[in-house]
């Protein structure tokens, strides 16, 4: 079974508005969280209490659910345009990357939460 959850990514350039890159579904999952745990258990992956199992990339039919900005530039061959008119085929220093995850269920909703984080520049070492 999949769970219905929709899922996005926005990214945001330093200073500027965000830009939704990526809108997908949990239900476009190719494995079940219990094929996923079957698998790991049965190649000899030691699963205990309280670890956690990351889902992997979602690769739905439509480009814009495209799970990964590798695969939504097509490897930074067809870069991706911002809301700010910038293009992206790779993030870069100083952007923002945000994912958010939300399920409705009887009229109810459940937000998961967003996750964000900054690019940042790599601390330069003396020579």
């Amino acid at each position: 079974m999949l769970f219905d959850i929709d899922l996005s990514m926005t990214m945001t350039p330093a200073g500027k508005v965000a830009t939704t890159t990526a809108r997908t579904n949990y239900n476009q999952m190719y494995y079940s969280a219990a094929q996923q745990l079957a698998h790991h258990a049965s190649s000899g992956c030691i699963i205990q209490i309280g670890d956690l199992l990351g889902s992997g990339m979602i690769s739905a039919p439509e480009k814009s659910q495209r799970g990964s900005l590798l695969e939504l530039t097509w490897g930074g061959k067809e870069p991706l345009t911002l809301d700010t008119g910038e293009t992206r085929s790779f993030i870069e220093d100083g952007d923002t990357l945000t994912l958010h995850g939300a399920t409705i269920s009887d009229g109810f909703q459940t937000g998961f939460g967003s996750c964000t984080g900054t690019i940042k520049s790599a601390p330069k070492f003396p020579t």
